[in-house]
């Protein structure tokens, strides 16, 4: 985590941001107790994904997932949040905290509730997804189970791809304790020397690059599977020749993995933040995960040699590390899936009459184009929007922003493809993208020996905006062509992130982003843009400019509303304003994915806010800020969320979304997730989340992502037919 104070000038955005003061005393006076904690509200969300899990009416192999993303989920809690919590804890910084709690109880409180989602989680897996796949035709068995054919299948198979990679550790005088790495899976064994009697213990890890589930014969048209960490600890007299074998127990530690990078005393970025990553791999424990059979004496062993707290402890029923389940994704069996989703090429770049190839260019000079990721191809939109430019002779430079991307990109290539053409190549790689740090770096060199200007932003900020700027020579005069997003720029992620983005010529906007990657890359300092905000200077200004407009709208009897889609929403300066915007009577619709620390629904202090959350087979990860402005909206998106990160110690950008069609069909989609006829969750004034997903006769309510497809590829054909 990047602990630097925000710069004190540069990356503003609007025409009047510096008319707003947010200090401003306000008549109403807010209570003391008024948000919900960040870290309770991140579990909240992580129980929500469990929800869907344990839900008998997702299918099958998705249910699998959610629990894999659960597990997923918290893992980067514990290395991240907690560890950060704990960080600050031991070096007596400031914790930050919404209810005022002392750090010591907020992290009792994070254990006592992390505890009982982790023994929720292992149950559902135990009594209800493993028994509604087995039920599919896909079982996953213990070797007790076996017959003799299929442990000899076993024995051959442990010798043959399994025991030549094993590496037992004994611990001894001779022998200390070794390193656990984070998130690895270990089996604990203890073990008598049949010659001298002596009890001895050994730590054996489970190689990650072995299958975690191995395939077994099928039997009766059934898949079978067994946990790698099952097979192994059935074959232990195999690795201990000459000793007996006298218990066994999985175990797997979590460390943390924060990066904390003092920019300011760092010649070289890169250096540093390599150096950073060695170190990551030796982080403090945070967190034991340990089966429930396991004995007080290899418990004690692993607390006393790993220096961990018994509250730091998670005893759980069945096996560990449910990640693993990512793996039953190959398992071809569409009848255990979501219904798919073929994304369609949006009209505006569909091929022409004679199937020729579409002028990207053209399409978006003759209108600005938004475009709906994953209902709209993200690859013949952006993919190709960047590619035609790589190839395009009337192409001079493209300026592109790279937060996450994956290998192999395409839009990694097609950087590499331009410099090479000869074109100006500006890649803004931001590398301190968490757990993308590595894969960054090696991009970044990538495209530095292809040519590309490189830069990293600037000192102390991460630049997580998603711009892309491309410049033409048209008839003798130079054209901007922009893309503004939501999302990352990966190809991957985009099939199943829900993401807009958006298309355009106009002049205005290549203004601004040309400031804004002169400013990135260079010295100069631009306080004001024009069809941007962007933070850190001025977008939370800027939003709280337009949430006291409407606001003051209300007290005047004009129409006034505020509709805010974002996936995290703490920042106290925002929620304060939506306070006071509902105590003047403005409805505020807030659709939230993740953490919430709003509290909606409290008699005179937000009883006009409503918050809901929706999850399903696709991550919802855009941002939309709309504003009623009597009658005439003014309506965002882009990168932002509602974070202190977010809105100080980031490079982000919204742009204004001026065409009729696309804020009808912004609006069309906020309505529909706010009404009640669509599934979702409902926060309440106490913090709890509660899930509306049958009606009142016990029918399922609509599923906003199916419905989303649908209209998408209604208006196509609409748009066909004209």
């Amino acid at each position: 985590m990047i602990e630097n104070e925000p710069l004190d000038a540069g990356l503003g955005g609007g025409d009047d941001d510096d008319d707003f003061d947010v200090t401003e005393e306000f008549d109403a006076q807010l209570p003391e107790q008024r948000y919900l904690d960040r870290e309770l509200s991140w579990l909240a969300f992580n129980q929500r994904v469990l929800e869907l899990a344990e839900d008998p009416a997702v299918p099958a192999l998705e249910r699998a997932n959610f629990l894999a993303i659960f597990a997923s989920n918290l893992d980067e809690f514990f290395m991240v949040r907690v560890a950060g919590l704990k960080r600050r804890i031991l070096t007596g910084l400031a914790v930050p905290t919404n209810v005022g709690r002392a750090p010591a109880d907020a992290l009792a409180d994070i254990s006592t509730e992390a505890h009982r989602l982790q023994v929720r989680h292992a149950e559902a897996w135990m009594n209800d997804v493993r028994p509604a796949l087995a039920e599919a035709g896909i079982e996953l068995v213990k070797y007790d189970s076996l017959s003799d054919d299929d442990k000899s299948t076993i024995y051959d198979y442990f010798h043959a791809q399994v025991f030549p990679v094993l590496m037992p550790l004994a611990v001894d005088p001779a022998h200390p304790f070794p390193y656990i790495s984070g998130l690895s899976l270990n089996l604990a064994i203890r073990i008598r020397n049949a010659r001298t009697g002596r009890q001895e213990f050994a730590r054996l890890k489970v190689p990650a690059m072995l299958p975690r589930f191995v395939p077994l014969p099928s039997l009766d048209g059934r898949l079978r599977y067994m946990s790698m960490e099952d097979v192994i600890s059935n074959h232990l007299d195999d690795l201990f020749p000459g000793m007996e074998v006298l218990d066994h127990h999985a175990f797997r530690l979590t460390r943390n993995e924060d990066v904390v990078i003092e920019e300011d005393e760092s010649e070289n970025l890169i250096q540093a933040l390599e150096a950073e990553l060695l170190r990551r791999r030796f982080g403090p424990p945070i967190r034991l995960e340990i089966t429930d059979d396991m004995d007080d004496v290899t418990l004690d062993l692993l607390l006393k040699e790993l220096e961990i707290t018994a509250q730091e402890v998670y005893r759980l029923t069945g096996p560990l590390d449910l990640r693993g389940l990512f793996d039953l994704g190959r398992i071809d069996r569409p009848d255990l899936r979501y219904k798919p989703h073929v994304p369609t090429t949006h009209m505006a770049f569909q091929p022409g009459d004679n199937n020729e190839r579409p002028d990207i260019f053209a399409a978006i000079r003759k209108n600005d184009v938004l475009v709906h990721h994953p209902y709209e191809s993200f690859a013949t939109s952006v993919q190709a929007f960047l590619e035609h430019a790589a190839k395009d002779p009337h192409v001079l430079a493209i300026k592109q922003t790279l937060y996450r991307t994956s290998g192999d990109s395409p839009i990694v290539e097609a950087l590499i493809n331009a410099a090479e053409a000869g074109k100006q190549v500006l890649a803004l790689v931001e590398i301190k993208a968490r757990f993308d740090e590595a894969a960054n770096i090696v991009w970044a060199r990538k495209l530095e020996k292809a040519g590309v200007h490189v830069v990293y932003g600037l000192v102390g900020l991460k630049t997580h905006c998603k711009l892309a700027h491309v410049i033409r020579e048209e008839n003798g005069v130079l054209r901007s062509y922009s893309h503004i997003g939501t999302g990352n720029y990966n190809p991957k992620t985009s099939r199943i992130y829900e993401d807009f983005g958006l298309f355009t010529a106009d002049d205005q906007v290549g203004r601004d982003l040309t400031r804004l990657f002169n400013e990135l890359s260079g010295y100069a300092i631009e306080k004001k843009f024009k069809r941007l905000l962007v933070a850190p200077l001025h977008l939370r200004k800027g939003l709280l400019r337009l949430i006291d407009k409407e606001r003051l709208n209300a007290l005047e009897g004009k129409k006034a509303r505020v509709r805010i889609k974002v996936n995290s929403m703490v920042d106290e300066q925002i929620i304060d304003a939506l306070y006071r915007a509902s105590q003047a009577g403005v409805s505020v619709e807030v659709w939230v994915r993740g953490i919430c620390s709003l509290r909606p629904g409290v008699a005179g202090m937000s009883e006009n806010i409503i918050v809901r959350s929706i999850l399903g087979r696709y991550l919802e990860h855009s941002r939309i800020f709309s504003f009623e402005n009597d009658g005439d909206p003014i309506t965002y998106i882009g990168s932002a969320d509602m974070m202190h990160r977010n809105l100080d110690r980031r490079v982000e950008a919204l742009v204004k979304v001026v065409a009729p069609p696309h804020l009808k069909e912004l609006h069309d989609l906020f309505d529909l997730a706010m009404s009640d006829s669509t599934s979702s969750w409902h926060l309440g004034a106490d913090g709890e989340w509660v899930r509306h997903s049958l009606d009142a006769e016990g029918k399922a309510l609509v599923d906003i992502q199916d419905r989303t497809m649908t209209n998408v590829q209604r208006r196509r054909r609409a748009r066909a037919v004209r």
